[in-house]
């Protein structure tokens, strides 16, 4: 992901598969940041800082987090399965970023051919606001489990320090056995993948695609037995 933004600085990591010719690789991008710079009041009192509002995975049980989260995209619709047992504050994190509404209107703003689709980036929301900036300012623990980073899974992105991803999620669409075991795989893709690789193949400059593919919504419900 090469991302020419400028404003607050957010983390996250581009990788790529060393069995496809790819070497690993880190990159730091820059996010714009909203405008603050309303005119302040002479003598004004100062503004009382909001309560800060729960979201509504938080202190979720593993059983609870047992979902799937559907991205319904411009090209159609992928559902993940959520797997708490094995990364469950990362399952948390994504969870409330889908049921709060947060990853409506992103997109997949990076692809690594025959590789990743990776999505997140709230900075490409039509909604980006001081909100969504402090949001992925916000980090959850490294989870790095015995999932393997195969085909159809769902892993976070992260920059090379410890504990520092965020929003940005990636999603597989072949096999990256080098990432094994350094992220946090939490979910798999249980229906969708053929729109996962509409989205990888589509025409794109280096990483960056031409056309991003929206998210327009993303919902959280019980898994289809």
């Amino acid at each position: 992901m090469i991302l020419n933004f400028i404003g607050t600085r957010f983390l996250c990591v581009l990788f790529a598969g060393a069995a496809m010719g790819f070497a690993p690789f880190v990159t730091r991008a820059q996010n714009p940041a909203p405008n603050a710079d309303a005119p302040k009041k002479v003598n004004a009192r100062p503004t009382p800082s909001p309560a800060t509002r729960s979201d509504p995975f938080d202190g979720a049980s593993v059983e609870k987090m047992t979902q799937c989260v559907t991205l319904d995209t411009e090209q159609g619709a992928i559902v993940i399965e959520m797997l708490p047992n094995k990364a469950p504050e990362t399952v948390r994190n994504f969870l409330n970023l889908a049921a709060n509404g947060t990853l409506n209107t992103t997109t997949f703003s990076r692809v690594v051919k025959g590789f990743v689709i990776q999505g997140g980036n709230l900075s490409t929301s039509e909604h980006w606001g001081a909100e969504l900036a402090a949001r992925m300012e916000r980090t959850v623990p490294d989870e790095p489990n015995d999932i393997k980073h195969v085909r159809g899974v769902v892993s976070m992105a992260r920059s090379d320090e410890p504990n520092s991803a965020s929003t940005h999620f990636f999603i597989l669409v072949g096999d990256g056995p080098h990432l094994d075991g350094k992220f946090a795989a939490f979910g798999r893709v249980v229906r969708g993948i053929e729109v996962a690789e509409a989205i990888n193949h589509a025409e794109a400059e280096g990483e960056r695609p031409l056309v991003p593919v929206r998210i327009k919504f993303a919902k959280v419900a019980a898994c289809e037995k």
